[in-house]
């Protein structure tokens, strides 16, 4: 299960960006919520130089796995 609706149509890493920006606004404390933001800033930033279409699909997808697994984490404390 996506951790929002709409992950399945993520196709591009701008979409991406935002995706899980609006993630970390469901996580519980603003401490986490800076550190996540802040760790999916520089992601984006190392990743800004990709061009093969097959590596963006697999760093999106698991992104999108990551969030999940973060949120899951979070929520069911």
């Amino acid at each position: 299960m996506s951790p929002l609706v709409g992950a399945y149509l993520i196709q591009t890493p701008v979409q991406l960006y935002r995706y899980l920006l609006r993630c970390c606004r469901r996580l519980p404390t603003a401490a986490m919520q800076h550190h996540y933001r802040h760790a999916i800033r520089q992601g984006y930033n190392s990743h800004s130089d990709e061009d093969d279409p097959q590596r963006i699909k697999s760093i999106i997808q698991r992104a999108i796995a990551d969030a999940d697994w973060i949120l899951d984490k979070y929520t069911k404390k």
